[in-house]
């Protein structure tokens, strides 16, 4: 069974960012939602990008 999500006010402890994206870029998003076994929102999918980006990016740790 597919979980539903919630329909309502958002988190509190979010904020919203307004972003405009070049219809290019939006294409190459949806392209790659598409591979997802849930097909995840526009905002999903940005949001798992960014994610994984950080992950990626992440400095090493110092030693302090």
């Amino acid at each position: 069974m597919m979980k539903k999500s919630k329909i309502g006010r958002p988190r509190v402890d979010t904020e919203s960012i307004n972003l405009r994206l070049s219809r290019e870029l939006i294409e190459a998003i949806d392209d790659r939602r598409r591979f997802e076994k849930d097909l995840p929102t526009r905002p999903e999918m940005i949001r798992r990008a960014l994610v994984q980006w950080l992950e990626l990016t992440k400095p090493p740790a110092t030693g302090e």
